[in-house]
């Protein structure tokens, strides 16, 4: 009998138990958008007086009679 009980002895359960596994944690939150307008400027926006200039567009026949001036009747040496 006391091989049978030193059998049972062997052969038990485990007490202790595996931890379970842990959770990772969730994604970093995105910052937040600026959802507040942003003022203009105190003393306003700049405007040079010559902007207009800058992006008139010339028609085919402006533009061909400054080529042929600048190019052609004046050519540089």
């Amino acid at each position: 009998m006391e091989r049978a009980g030193l059998i049972e002895e062997g052969c038990t359960t485990p007490k202790h138990r595996i931890p379970e596994a842990f959770k990772c944690p969730p994604p970093p939150r995105k910052k937040s958008q600026g959802v507040a307008k942003r003022e203009p400027p105190k003393n306003g926006y700049f405007q040079p007086p010559d902007l207009d200039a800058l992006f008139t567009m010339q028609t085919r026949r402006e533009a061909l009679c400054n080529f042929i001036i600048t190019e052609i009747l004046f050519p540089i040496q």
